[in-house]
């Protein structure tokens, strides 16, 4: 059994829909625990940083602007195959392409408002975590 921690942002279009209870039931049931969570208002400079792995792409501007259009709540995930196991939960980026029961198939609207973004690996899951909070404020 090997216990990981990831991250987690339910974006704007999930806070602007009151629909973070709802994706958490999701994430819990799915046999994750939330360990940290806050809810933040991203500056411009917070999103471009965190998607500063993406500045070269077409879709970054676009990116950092939506992350900033309302209101995120950052969350550190815990459980046996956190990554893979959120991964799997939160389905297709794409919400048309993503399978029955997922978090994208269920509340996305669209490809770019997609509900929810989470790590693709363990690297990036503590270098996204360490982004947000710091060790004090994660309690298992």
């Amino acid at each position: 059994m090997t216990i990981q921690r990831t991250f987690s942002i339910l974006k704007p279009d999930a806070t602007a829909r009151n629909i973070t209870g709802k994706i958490n039931a999701k994430i819990e049931h799915a046999g994750l625990k939330i360990v940290a969570q806050k809810k933040l208002m991203l500056t411009l400079e917070q999103a471009q940083g965190f998607y500063a792995v993406h500045k070269e792409r077409a879709f970054f501007n676009d990116l950092c602007s939506f992350m900033i259009s309302g209101p995120v709540v950052v969350q550190v995930l815990e459980g046996e195959n956190a990554v893979e196991k959120y991964r799997t939960l939160m389905g297709s980026t794409n919400p048309t392409n993503a399978e029955e029961g997922t978090i994208r198939k269920e509340f996305a609207e669209s490809i770019e408002a997609n509900t929810v973004h989470g790590s693709d690996s363990l690297e990036n899951a503590a270098i996204e975590i360490s982004y947000f909070f710091s060790s004090l404020e994660i309690v298992g």
